[in-house]
């Protein structure tokens, strides 16, 4: 199967813009004798990044529910933000103001954002972010707002929900925006269709996904600072997946991104493609399994070679009153906390734990919106400290015992356990008792 590029000169070219002096170290420092596990120092533009790592999502230039320096304190050393959502949203931040006056000129009412970030120092100074930052492409945005959008080989055009307005994302645009907000890590913008799709339209968006690269690649100002991913698509098919691997992996690009799942396939679907994508994806390179961020979820995807994933859903949950713990979750709402004077976690030591019982928050979360920060604190901790554990087991060669003892606190018994997450581990060398 054939993919449509636009010819070797400019594909040498890209090749050459990709590589030069891209600003991304990666050190493996452990690797699981029985996995695919491993752990690694990643040093990017703004500091040194753990993996594996759970990305917390601000999609619109904040962390909901946070600030950057309770994340930073949290010890977070890089998160995500979202590119549409950042240039469709003129009243949510300044930010936002600045990318529709750069990328979308038919929009008004935009004239403060320009000379404010460029004051700023883009999305970090903003911010007052001093480590790390993801942005994401806007592609994401072809599935969720699908009824707003229509794809084209110039770009995807969307019609925003909020006053009616065209505009286009196009690959180019998508790079310039995330060029001017100098994340450290950019992603390619892809031709995304829901993960639960079938047929030619699958084969048609992995095709435009490897044009699309690189065109990316090429319209990427900043090589030397910042390093552009490239997203491997192809569906739940496996030969357009093996396909695209092998085009995206000629590209020198400093990262690849797993895209596509975690929208609604069957689990034993998704744990395939993964691991698919890990055994031909290069090793001296991170890579990024995106929107993945459930508990098991995270550590099933670590033993099958992931080092990097985002998801908004220990933030979202949060705002439902939803508390991660390692039995998985306490409903804070619920009476039964109402005279519960334990912490949420007695082991845990963020903040919210450290301060405040689960009696307290189910009262607050009455009356206070402050109920949900407390809750958002406490999910993001837990996800970064579930990642620091993940790693260090990997360093001290015993994660296969780490990934036994986790399931059996996760689930009361055997029978509980999910059967794709079984099967997914059992095809790494780990066998649940």
């Amino acid at each position: 199967m054939a993919v449509s590029t636009s010819g070797d000169a400019e594909m040498n070219s890209v090749k050459k813009g990709a590589s030069a002096g891209a600003p991304l170290v990666l050190r493996i420092l452990a690797e699981c004798p029985v996995t695919k596990a491993r752990a690694c120092d990643l040093t990017l533009p703004h500091g040194p990044v753990r993996t594996p790592v759970f990305m917390p999502v601000g999609t619109q230039g904040t962390m909901k529910g946070i600030t950057a320096d309770q994340l930073e304190a949290l010890g977070c050393q890089i998160c995500l933000g979202n590119t549409y959502h950042l240039g469709m949203r003129p009243v949510s931040s300044a930010v936002a103001l600045f990318l529709l006056h750069y990328a979308f000129p038919c929009t008004e009412n935009y004239s403060y954002g320009p000379a404010l970030i460029e004051k700023a120092s883009g999305l970090h100074g903003f911010m007052n972010w001093k480590r790390n930052l993801l942005t994401d492409s806007g592609g994401f945005q072809m599935v969720s707002l699908v009824e707003l959008s229509e794809v084209t080989e110039e770009g995807v055009k969307f019609r925003s929900p909020y006053d009616d307005k065209e505009i286009l994302l196009s690959p180019e645009q998508s790079i310039a925006i995330q060029n001017s907000l100098g994340s450290d890590i950019m992603m390619q913008l892809d031709d995304v269709v829901s993960s639960t799709v079938t047929g030619p339209r699958v084969e048609e968006a992995m095709k435009r996904s490897v044009r699309w690269l690189d065109r990316c690649i090429a319209a990427n100002k900043n090589p030397e600072r910042q390093n552009l991913f490239a997203i491997i698509q192809g569906g739940l098919n496996a030969e357009l997946r093996h396909v695209c691997l092998e085009e995206m992996t000629k590209r020198d690009v400093p990262g690849f991104a797993i895209g596509g799942l975690s929208g609604g396939e069957e689990k034993d679907d998704f744990w395939r493609m993964v691991t698919l994508c890990t055994d031909h994806l290069p090793c001296e390179k991170p890579r990024y399994l995106m929107g993945v961020g459930y508990a098991v979820d995270l550590v099933v995807c670590v033993a099958l070679g992931c080092d990097m994933f985002d998801c908004v859903f220990p933030t979202r949950t949060a705002r439902f009153g939803s508390a991660l713990v390692p039995w998985g979750s306490l409903q804070l709402r619920h009476k039964q906390y109402a005279k519960d004077f334990q912490p949420i976690d007695p082991d845990c030591t963020c903040p919210t734990c450290r301060r405040h019982s689960r009696a307290y928050i189910h009262a607050l979360l009455k009356c206070d919106t402050a109920a949900l920060h407390h809750i958002t604190i406490h999910n993001i901790a837990y996800q970064l400290s579930l990642m620091l554990s993940v790693r260090q087991s990997i360093l001290d060669g015993r994660f296969p015992q780490f990934v036994q003892a986790f399931m059996k606190r996760m689930f009361p018994s055997r029978e509980q356990y999910p059967h794709w997450a079984v099967d997914a581990l059992a095809s790494v060398g780990i066998a649940l008792d």
